[in-house]
């Protein structure tokens, strides 16, 4: 529960270079062996329903593809993502393991904007 930060390899000498709301982590856990093949399908409404894309890419803006500014269902068919709350990979994140996502309430999010979305890939 509460704020969610997907930390890549590398050094976060503070918790604002991770994007972090405060200094406080109650729980971690690991993600083991993210894939090499990556592949998600996202909906314009819950349920699968309305138009759709698929991507296998990062996009640092969703805009540029997705003429949306909200993601209420998606579908992880390959590999581990992160939504994030705004372009450029900035604000809240959530982290998207392979499986269906009917509703952003699934996926953790109060509200289904999603600015930009990244893979989670092993370094």
């Amino acid at each position: 529960m509460g704020y969610q930060y997907v930390l890549m390899r590398g050094e976060y000498p503070n918790y604002q270079s991770w994007n972090g709301f405060n200094d406080t982590i109650r729980s971690c856990r690991l993600i083991r062996h993210p894939s090499t093949r990556h592949r998600i399908r996202i909906y314009e409404r819950p349920d699968f329903n309305g138009q759709m894309i698929e991507c296998s890419e990062d996009l640092p803006n969703l805009l540029d593809r997705w003429q949306f500014r909200d993601i209420h269902s998606a579908h992880v068919q390959d590999g581990v993502w992160v939504f994030y709350e705004h372009p450029n990979y900035r604000g809240r994140q959530y982290l998207l393991e392979k499986g269906e996502y009917r509703r952003h309430t699934e996926w953790g999010a109060l509200h289904p904007s999603v600015g930009s979305i990244r893979r989670v890939v092993d370094l």
